[in-house]
């Protein structure tokens, strides 16, 4: 264990002094902030526009950063001979591909949580205009509105920060398995285009009805096969009930409303997302160790 501490502590200070790195936080807090300046001409939902638009500024940005960090976290260490020097400690090579993995999605963590904190004051700030409310009122009851519309709408994001690194956890985990075997030519691309097939998914099942009834026995075991290969993203998507729905927080004016969802409720999802995160993060990293096991580690293999 303290072994694959040390492996994940190193992996995370490479993670975060890479350019990409600061590069992305730069990038994504200045999108946000000039996002959270702007009107969004929605009619009253500029605030709900802006979550949503913010939640996908971050997705985007953190993953990138990420993927480039697993596309190179053991193929480049393979290729100039470093995983030969680490590999002659007394390390075993499940311990290497846990400890990179964690260190790669603690850099994440880290990433999403200042982008999320840069989000959750611009929206905070925002608040009051959008809503058309002022917060230098004399009226306490528009006070208390102010201040209920800003609980709400930040109860909502934190769950969704949440759902969105469980996702890049799980792309992080197929990138380090196949950095195992492939260079970062060859990984970006395929982790990419795991990702928009992990958000197609969503339309392969249910395979019983529907325009798939009447297709082969092969086409729907195909189906079921890539539903299950796959990850399916759509497990951490909770927007509708975390940015569009309103949420019944306790003290606030939406505790009674009919259309608002419970906090409760939504954390409730949350755990069952991370759940399957854990799953298939299992079910990768377990795929690249049985890549890496025979994997020549002096340089090009062969």
């Amino acid at each position: 264990m303290y072994r694959t501490f040390v492996i994940l502590r190193h992996t995370f200070q490479e993670c975060i002094v890479q350019p990409i790195y600061a590069l992305v936080l730069a990038l994504g807090a200045v999108i946000l902030m000039v996002y959270g300046a702007l009107p969004f001409f929605t009619l009253g939902e500029d605030t709900i526009m802006y979550k949503s638009v913010g939640l996908d500024v971050i997705l985007v940005l953190v993953l990138i950063s990420t993927l480039f960090a697993t596309s190179k976290s053991i193929f480049e260490e393979i290729e100039d001979r470093t995983m030969l020097t680490l590999m002659s400690k007394p390390v075993r090579k499940w311990e290497v591909l846990v400890g990179k993995y964690l260190g790669i999605i603690l850099a994440a963590a880290l990433a999403v949580a200042l982008l999320g904190s840069i989000i959750c004051l611009c929206t905070w700030w925002r608040i009051p205009n959008d809503y058309m409310l002022s917060q230098n009122s004399l009226d306490d009851r528009e006070l208390h509105q102010i201040l209920d519309y800003r609980r709400m709408h930040i109860a909502g994001l934190l769950p969704s920060l949440a759902l969105i690194w469980f996702q890049i956890s799980v792309l992080a985990a197929i990138g380090v398995a196949i950095s195992t075997r492939f260079s970062l030519v060859v990984n970006l691309p395929t982790v990419i285009l795991i990702y928009i097939a992990g958000n197609l998914t969503r339309f392969l099942l249910p395979l019983d009805g529907g325009a798939v009834a009447h297709r082969s026995f092969i086409a729907k075991g195909l189906a079921y096969g890539l539903s299950v290969l796959l990850p399916f993203l759509q497990t951490f998507d909770l927007r509708q009930k975390t940015v569009y729905a309103p949420i019944a927080l306790a003290g606030t004016m939406f505790a009674q409303d009919v259309r608002a969802v419970t906090l409760g409720e939504i954390w409730r999802y949350v755990a069952v997302a991370g759940l399957y995160a854990l799953l298939y993060t299992v079910f990768a990293l377990t795929a690249g160790m049985l890549l890496f096991q025979n994997r020549e580690l002096g340089g090009a293999e062969g």
